[in-house]
């Protein structure tokens, strides 16, 4: 179970698993799979044959299909006001369902979706009879609370809509564009109901998507339950550093650890991992050791991945945030 390795930290050394240096191997895999597929190579993009057959989110969170559609298609539109308010409107719509098909009914029911134009009983309708036909208007990715103990619907899209026009009304942009720490942005989201630290840190990686905030995605980090599973299938010991400085440990480490393994890693066009990523890594580590190590228990109870792979014949194209500055190379790479 023990790897050997043993690193070095201002507090004390850690002691690892094996799961440690399948972590970087994961990474390493699931990316050049990631570049295969968007450089049109045909399926299958992985020699790793659990890769192949499970679904596994990429490694930079702001590459998957999700997060794509929201800076692509939510975000960064030329049709649609672009003032911090209408943008975090758009986002907390989007994200709070974070299901694609979900916006894409809006925006075919009601055609430019603005808060200028929000209207509650027309959004809450369409919402209502969408499920009524039986239809999924919620992602299957994380749980979403229903906030029925604060705002009193019972139906957990109402109580949804009526959080985002808490927080909108609020003045929400002008509070997290006044702050100077990613924290302090992250305490704001929190504050409002049903939005634990899970959903708060997720929904601040969101927004700084945009130009609402402009913080640095190794500023800070919330460990997520699947995290921490991966966590402790990685380390035995992690002496004395709690989740999130060993996320912090992992991405300051990148670097070293891939050259240690003798492992490519084609990092995003100069953009090494975040703690975001790493945070998200150690998420789908958590179920790669499943099957890779089976003995491993770590504090999860899962044995097994839910989800299995669907080839998806619809070529790859990425764009992220501008404020980036790696927008302009991948346009050069595809000429």
């Amino acid at each position: 179970m023990k790897s050997g390795l043993t690193i070095c930290v201002s507090i004390a050394p850690a002691k690892t698993t094996e799961v440690y240096d399948s972590y970087w191997k994961f990474a390493a895999l699931r990316q050049e799979a990631f570049f295969n597929r968007l450089n049109g190579e045909s399926y299958p993009w992985s020699s790793d044959m659990i890769i192949n057959q499970y679904r596994f989110t990429n490694v930079y969170r702001a590459a998957d299909r999700v997060s794509q559609y929201l800076i692509r298609n939510v975000i960064y539109r030329d049709d649609l006001p672009n003032s911090p308010k209408e943008v975090l409107f758009r986002i907390l719509l989007f994200k709070l369902f974070n299901k694609i098909e979900t916006w894409e009914l809006l925006n075919s029911a009601l055609g430019n979706i603005t808060y200028e134009e929000y209207d509650f009983k027309r959004y809450n309708n369409i919402l209502s009879e969408t499920i009524n036909s039986g239809k999924r208007i919620y992602s299957a990715a994380y749980i979403m609370p229903s906030g029925k103990s604060y705002f009193g619907y019972l139906r957990k899209h109402s109580n949804h809509l009526k959080l985002i026009e808490h927080i909108i009304s609020a003045n929400t942009h002008e509070q997290l564009m006044s702050t100077n720490k990613m924290q302090q942005a992250f305490e704001i989201i929190k504050s409002f109901p049903s939005l634990g630290d899970f959903l708060a840190y997720q929904l601040l990686i969101d927004i700084n998507y945009s130009s609402i905030l402009n913080f640095s995605e190794s500023d800070f980090v919330v460990p997520g339950p699947g995290a921490i599973g991966g966590i402790s299938k990685c380390f035995q010991d992690t002496a004395g550093l709690n989740n999130a400085e060993v996320i912090k440990l992992m991405t300051d480490r990148q670097e070293q650890e891939f050259e240690r393994l003798g492992l490519v890693f084609n990092n995003l066009w100069g953009r090494r991992l975040q703690l975001i990523d790493c945070q998200n890594i150690f998420c789908e580590v958590d179920k790669y050791a499943r099957v890779k190590h089976p003995n491993v228990k770590g504090s999860s109870d899962r044995v097994k991945i839910k989800q299995k792979f669907k080839i998806n014949s619809v070529p790859l194209s990425i764009w992220f945030p501008p404020k980036w500055g790696i927008n302009d190379k991948i346009l050069e790479l595809s000429k």
